[in-house]
């Protein structure tokens, strides 16, 4: 599990092949409780809250160049 921190100096290709690693590993997850072969299911939780912890940031750069682009162009 990455802190917050350390996600946001990541690029967005870092952050968008963590993101598909961390579903990766919360399918395998599911798969290993439904077959009942799941040593820890915090885990489960704990995949969900990095990816929302990655979702958060990224879309939190999204918004920001989005403001960036309209204030650009308010002031043209």
């Amino acid at each position: 599990m990455s802190k917050p921190a350390v996600l946001r100096e990541q690029t967005d290709e870092q952050l968008e092949l963590s993101l598909q690693e961390m579903r990766d590993n919360l399918f395998r997850l599911r798969l290993q409780s439904e077959t009942e072969r799941l040593e820890a299911p915090s885990e489960i939780i704990k995949a969900k809250r990095e990816i929302a912890r990655i979702k958060t940031i990224l879309r939190a750069r999204e918004i920001e160049r989005t403001a960036k682009t309209a204030a650009t162009a308010a002031r043209s």
